[in-house]
C-alpha cells in the first residue's frame, strides 16, 4: 500500500512532496494571476447591479478552471507538454512556442519555490496528518504572497479559508502526533481573535495619530489565521520578525527605486514568510526564549 511505503521511507515521502509541490506550484501560478482579475470582475458586476444595468451573460466565464491557460500575447492555448512545471519553461527557453513572446521567469520560480517548500515541510514533519496540514498552509501562503506583491491585496477568498481551516483543524487536535500546529480548539479561537484585534488596534491608533492607513484589513485576517494555527503566544514573534525584515527590505527597495517613504509596500509577503518560519521552528524558538510559557 502506498501509504505504508511512504510512511516507512522518509526519502521517498520527501521526493513525492517535492514533485507534488511542483505541480501545485503550477496551479498556484493560475491562482496568483486569475484571482485578482476574478475579484475585479465581481466588483464591476456588483457596480453594474447597483447602477441597474444589465449584466452580459458571458461576464462570469472566467475562473480558476475556465478558460484554459493561454499565451497572453497571442491567446494560443498552452498544451499539456508545454505546461510541465519548470521543464517546459526551460525547454521553450522562456518563450511562447507560438509567437515567441517571453514568458516571465516568475512562473518556474513559483513552481520551484513550492516544490522546495513542500520538501522542507515533508522533511520537518514526516509522513502524517501534520505534514498534510502544513502543506496546505504553505500553498495558501505562496498564493497570498504572489497576489499581494502584484496587487497589494490579500483576498478574503484565501485569507478566510486559511483562518477557518486553522479553526477546523483544531477540532481534530488529538490526531496530530507532532508538537506543532494545529492547536486545541480553545487556543485556536483565542489566537484567531487576538491576531485580528491586535493589528486592527494598531491600524486605528496609527490612523488617529498620523491620519494615514498603515496596513490593510487583509493583513488583519492573515494574522488572525496565524493565531488560529499557532495560538496567541506565537503572534508577537511573527509580527516582530515580519516588521524587522519588512523594514530592512522596504528601505533597500525605496533607496534603489529612488522613491520616498510614502510609497506603499505590501506587508503580506513578510507576514507570510514569518508565518511559515513559525510553522517550522516557531514553537521551538518560543520555548527556547521562554516567551509566554508553553504554547498550549
Amino acid at each position: 500500500m502506498l501509504a505504508t511505503v511512504l510512511s516507512q521511507s522518509p526519502t521517498l515521502f520527501i521526493g513525492v512532496c517535492v514533485v507534488l509541490g511542483l505541480l501545485i506550484g503550477s496551479f498556484l501560478n493560475v491562482v496568483i494571476y486569475r484571482t485578482p482579475k476574478m475579484l475585479e470582475a465581481e466588483w464591476r458586476r456588483q457596480c453594474e447591479e447597483l447602477a441597474g444595468r444589465e449584466i452580459a451573460a458571458d461576464a462570469a466565464k472566467f475562473n480558476l478552471v475556465t478558460p484554459r491557460s493561454a499565451c497572453p500575447a497571442c491567446n494560443k492555448p498552452i498544451t499539456a507538454l508545454q505546461n510541465i512545471p519548470v521543464v517546459s519553461w526551460l525547454w521553450l527557453r522562456g518563450k511562447c512556442a507560438a509567437c515567441g513572446t517571453r514568458i516571465s521567469a516568475r512562473y518556474p520560480l513559483v513552481e520551484l519555490l513550492t516544490g522546495v517548500a513542500f520538501g522542507i515541510v515533508a522533511w520537518k514533519f514526516g509522513y502524517g496528518w501534520t505534514a498534510a496540514a502544513a502543506l496546505v498552509f504553505t500553498a495558501f501562503l505562496i498564493a497570498l504572497t504572489g497576489i499581494d506583491i502584484d496587487t497589494q491585496l490579500l483576498p478574503d477568498n484565501l485569507t478566510l479559508p486559511l483562518l477557518w481551516l486553522g479553526l477546523l483543524a483544531s477540532l481534530f487536535y488529538p490526531v496530530w502526533a507532532q508538537g506543532a500546529a494545529p492547536l486545541e480548539p480553545r487556543a485556536s479561537i483565542i489566537g484567531a481573535v487576538s491576531g485580528y484585534l491586535s493589528l486592527w488596534s494598531v491600524y486605528h491608533v496609527f490612523r488617529l495619530i498620523t491620519g494615514k492607513e498603515g496596513m490593510g484589513y487583509g493583513d488583519f485576517k492573515l494574522f488572525a489565521a496565524f493565531g488560529a494555527w499557532f495560538g496567541w503566544q506565537m503572534l508577537l514573534p511573527i509580527i516582530i520578525l515580519a516588521s524587522a525584515v519588512g523594514a530592512i527590505v522596504g528601505v533597500v527597495m525605496l533607496a534603489r527605486q529612488g522613491k520616498d517613504r510614502s510609497t506603499p509596500i505590501a506587508f503580506g509577503p513578510f507576514l507570510a514568510v514569518a508565518g511559515w518560519l513559525a510553522l517550522l521552528v516557531g514553537h521551538d524558538v518560543s520555548r527556547y526564549l521562554g516567551l509566554f510559557g508553553p504554547v498550549r
